[in-house]
């Protein structure tokens, strides 16, 4: 490197190093500046204050019996857990209760089929346990399994008494958010069934409404409103804003469920 024709004289820094310095001071300043927020809004909250917990952690926490459980049942959440059908058959047989709460409001049915542990949840309801119970958001096993396609409990919870007018928070039925989602073999088993296809949830939408405005128009999304509509699903329903199935798929440029729908209607 070439030596610069202008040294400094002596006892002086180079200017660009004063202001490196400069702007390294700056940067220590900030660094400080943020610390002591950092601090001040830790000041007065105590390392023993318990933090709230959140559902996301409640959810991943043990999936603990209620208190005062008898041993049966406390056997019965541990095998749930764990997933161990032997266990759990034990656990009924010496006297489990199938409808226990545990975290959230669930029954062993229940966080079953939220794990998506169809063995489990298929044993369980061989055993007798229900369908309908609901826990603390109002899903039921059938209801949960139908909105998020879970198939093999969709088809054990029928069989074993599912209520088909249930409804869920929203005040809608497990088609409407099976039809939102384009779970289309789920739509197939609710539809036969016997799910209301021109149920009105509490969005003052039927299951014809979610697989327009919430869907996205693709092929599966397609075959839904094909089959909503083959199964007797009523356009003339509008939704709370007064506008119909057809307007909502115009407005989106879905044309291939605005041909369905037409199709329907000259039929």
């Amino acid at each position: 490197m070439r030596r610069s024709r202008h040294p400094s004289p002596p006892g002086r820094r180079p200017v660009r190093v004063t202001a490196a310095l400069v702007v390294v001071g700056a940067a220590l300043t900030m660094t400080a500046g943020c610390s002591a927020v950092a601090t001040d809004d830790l000041r007065g909250t105590s390392p023993s204050t318990p933090r709230p917990t959140t559902s996301q952690e409640l959810s991943m926490q043990t999936f603990a019996p209620p208190a005062g459980a008898s041993a049966a049942t406390r056997a019965l959440f541990t095998a749930v857990e764990a997933s161990d059908l032997v266990g759990i058959k034990d656990a009924i047989a010496d006297g489990a209760d199938l409808e226990a709460r545990g975290p959230l409001g669930r029954t062993p049915l229940v966080e079953a089929t939220k794990a998506n542990r169809s063995d489990v949840a298929t044993t369980l309801l061989e055993a007798g346990a229900d369908p309908n119970a609901k826990d603390d958001i109002q899903d039921s096993a059938f209801l949960y399994a139908g909105a998020e396609g879970l198939d093999e409990i969709v088809r054990a919870t029928l069989a074993h008494g599912a209520d088909v007018r249930s409804t869920n928070r929203y005040g809608g039925t497990a088609l409407i958010p099976a039809s939102e989602h384009a779970h289309v073999p789920t739509v197939r088993m609710l539809i036969a069934a016997g799910v209301p296809v021109n149920h009105v949830n509490n969005l003052s939408w039927t299951a014809l409404h979610e697989a327009i405005v919430l869907g996205n128009g693709d092929a599966e999304h397609v075959e839904v409103v094909r089959l909503l509509l083959k199964a007797g699903a009523d356009q003339s329903i509008a939704d709370g804003d007064g506008v119909l199935p057809r307007t909502l798929a115009r407005q989106r440029g879905f044309s291939e469920i605005v041909d369905e729908l037409d199709r329907a209607n000259e039929r």
